[in-house]
């Protein structure tokens, strides 16, 4: 009995040390492969900011700006009255002071869970995706499209997009932190899926309402999900030595 008893220990351990080496080469992977979409994003986001300086980006981005308004007139966007007042609102889903709310409410939602790492995580991850963006459009100083009149009000240069860069930075940083909780599949893709077409929907209501050029869209889209990426890469790494709060816990 004793000697069966042992087998049956040793079995145990054995299945406990294959799962978890398991666990950590699809751990290894999924790392590998965030680093190759940050290098990757890094590496997209200078090739574009050097095509625009150059100005390879200019005859496609007029044309697309174009193609989004009416044939007759370039003053009027396509569609009818109601749609331009959908892309305001789209668009103000990447303004500032949405971000910011949303941002605020959920790291304080956090807080009262006591989930104190993944508060800090979120905090840093926003305020310095705004740094990033701030500091990356004083650098490039892009004008602003004259095509066609502006849809809504612009204070700051054009490359790169702030509302697709900072709208993929805070969407996908909370779809991911709403994706840990989840042990379903389905589940977790269908939150990713809402946080990048939000990202998107931002971006695109910025070329409709004339303030953008495509390419600065573009650029906001893959430096803020670098930068998505990499605040993800971060929090798993934390979260290995214990300084954010293990999946699962909301």
């Amino acid at each position: 009995m004793e000697r069966r008893s042992n087998i049956l220990s040793s079995s145990t351990a054995a299945s406990v040390r294959q799962a978890i080496a398991a666990r950590a080469e699809r751990l290894e992977r999924w790392t590998v492969l965030a680093l190759l979409l940050v290098a990757g994003g890094i590496w997209a986001f200078v090739e574009l900011a050097d095509e625009v300086q150059e100005g390879e980006t200019a005859r496609i981005d007029r044309a697309l700006l174009l193609a989004l308004r009416s044939a007759t007139n370039p003053a009027d966007p396509l569609g009818p009255p109601w749609l331009e007042e959908v892309g305001r609102d789209l668009t103000a889903l990447g303004g500032i002071a949405v971000l910011t709310l949303l941002s605020l409410t959920i790291t304080a939602f956090l807080l009262l869970r006591g989930l104190r790492g993944a508060a800090a995580l979120l905090a840093v991850s926003v305020a310095g995706g705004m740094l990033v963006s701030q500091s990356l459009k004083s650098v490039f100083e892009r004008q602003r499209p004259d095509l066609v009149p502006h849809g809504a009000e612009v204070f700051t240069a054009s490359f790169p997009s702030g509302h697709a860069m900072m709208s993929a930075v805070v969407y996908l940083t909370l779809g991911v932190l709403l994706a840990r909780v989840e042990t379903i599949f389905r589940v977790k893709a269908f939150v990713l899926g809402i946080a990048v077409l939000l990202a998107v929907l931002v971006g695109v209501s910025r070329v409709y309402l004339g303030v953008h050029w495509p390419s600065d869209v573009l650029a906001g889209w893959t430096v803020g999900a670098a930068w998505a990426l990499l605040c993800w890469l971060l929090a798993r790494w934390l979260q290995r030595r214990g300084r954010v709060e293990a999946e699962r816990t909301l």
